[in-house]
């Protein structure tokens, strides 16, 4: 387990849930770096070479550039690749048992001490860089915050985040555009039966590694984004007095970001008023409705989402 050392709040849960809206927002708080979802570096940022939430193509983003020198002389100084095959091997939801004990087995200890250390000088290197006294990393997976524990040098904290299932599995099912990835790419499109599993699963994973972090509902944050902003920044030791990204109560002003990947409103700038999607409840047949509660009793419940 890891002692005091940068604070990073990482922010978990299943995909289309608001997680990069809650990281764009944190983000903008003086003192705080957001990196977006920072488990896609080596694959998303060095390997693909995509766009960074400045703009620019990661590998021409200064800031990332800045980041891979004070991490390892440059990035042009590690296999990339092999880093990927490296976080293959240890950043599993089937390795999170391994992770709490990892004592009890060489093989895995061995590639999980190669890997933490990378990610101890790319957490540290990002602090410096950005002078910032907390980070947020939106990863989400499960199982990127379990191994947070094992890396040497921070201070994670853990945001469980949860979303109506119903609503979820509605985001997953639309066709929507990724400009970072090329002409015509799209982010992937799952079927409800499969997203109510996967629900229940990153949910019950998450819960078993939030010792030191929160629960917070994706629509409890929407109805109350500055309280909500400011339980967060606690969690992860700040108390500022004023937070200037909110304009109006439920309206802030987003400028460019750093983040590594994430929903496509990270390249998202200007003035944004948070408003909860729920095009669900119309839109979705109740039929469906009805499965994906079924499927995610009592959960669902646990949670507080009503019928």
């Amino acid at each position: 387990m890891t002692g005091e050392g940068v604070p990073v709040l990482f922010i978990g849960g299943l995909g289309r849930s608001g997680s990069t809206l809650i990281d764009r927002v944190l983000g903008e708080t003086p003192g705080v770096c957001s990196v977006g979802e920072l488990v896609f570096l080596w694959e998303r940022g060095l390997l693909a070479d995509e766009r960074c939430g400045c703009g620019e193509a990661f590998s021409a983003c200064p800031f990332w550039t800045e980041v891979g020198v004070r991490s390892f002389g440059g990035w042009d100084k590690i296999d990339a690749a092999a880093m990927l095959v490296r976080q293959r091997g240890v950043d599993r939801n089937r390795y999170i048992p391994l992770m709490r004990a990892p004592r009890i087995a060489g093989g895995y200890r061995r590639r999980l001490q190669g890997y933490v250390e990378a990610l101890r000088r790319v957490y540290a290197s990002v602090a410096a860089v950005s002078g910032a006294a907390l980070v947020v990393d939106s990863s989400k997976h499960a199982s990127t915050a379990a191994l947070l524990a094992n890396v040497p040098g921070i201070s994670p904290r853990i945001v469980h985040l949860v979303r109506d299932p119903r609503g979820v599995a509605w985001s997953w099912s639309k066709q929507v555009d990724r400009p970072d990835g090329g002409a015509g790419a799209q982010m992937a499109r799952v079927g409800s039966v499969r997203i109510a599993v996967r629900w229940q699963l990153y949910n019950a994973l998450l819960a078993g590694t939030r010792s030191r972090g929160a629960v917070l509902r994706y629509e409890d944050f929407v109805e109350r984004p500055e309280h909500a902003t400011r339980r967060l920044l606690r969690l992860g030791g700040l108390t500022p007095e004023v937070l200037p990204q909110f304009v109006g109560e439920r309206t802030v002003v987003l400028g460019p970001g750093h983040s590594v990947a994430g929903n496509p409103m990270r390249f998202r700038t200007g003035e944004l008023a948070i408003r909860s999607d729920e095009a669900w409840r119309a839109a979705m047949p109740s039929s469906r409705q009805a499965l994906i509660r079924a499927l995610t009793f009592p959960s669902d419940l646990i949670y507080r989402y009503p019928a």
